[in-house]
């Protein structure tokens, strides 16, 4: 009796490690979450996947926003080209999670966000900007979510 006990604790004890370990190895799939693709290495082998304008309400074009996708480290962030005086907010987004980088005015109006893990899931990307504090309908948006449909 005492040893079916001994081995019903063992047992129970091999589960309940084998179902932490999923999550353990699925973040570390992860390593690049959060991060700049361009001091991680990760932007050196990119390519677009999808691009959209940025356009104003009245429709003018203010931009650019670029999905990117890095084959070497399995991650998509957003950049985007846009004037130089221009500030806002770029996020990428992917099933279940998304990151927001907020951008400052200058850097010849190249900025981009941090990456997330989207390894064969649907991801996209979408920017706002603004310039003159967004005074008089100064502002603008896009986003490549067709992407994903």
């Amino acid at each position: 009796m005492k040893l079916r006990v001994a081995a019903t604790a063992i047992g129970a004890a091999a589960v309940t490690l084998l179902a932490g370990s999923p999550a353990h190895a699925q973040a570390a799939l992860k390593p690049y979450d959060h991060k700049d693709p361009y001091r991680s290495g990760c932007g050196n082998s990119a390519r677009v996947v999808r691009t959209a304008a940025i356009k104003t309400r009245f429709n003018d074009k203010v931009g650019t926003v670029k999905l990117m996708w890095s084959g070497k480290c399995k991650t998509n962030w957003t950049e985007i080209t846009t004037m130089s005086s221009a500030s806002g907010t770029i996020r990428v987004y992917r099933n279940g999670a998304y990151d927001t980088f907020q951008f400052k005015k200058g850097n010849g109006g190249r900025h981009w966000g941090n990456m997330l893990y989207a390894n064969n899931v649907c991801a996209w990307g979408s920017a706002s900007v603004q310039w003159n504090g967004g005074r008089g309908g100064q502002t603008g948006s896009g986003t490549t979510a067709k992407a994903c449909g």
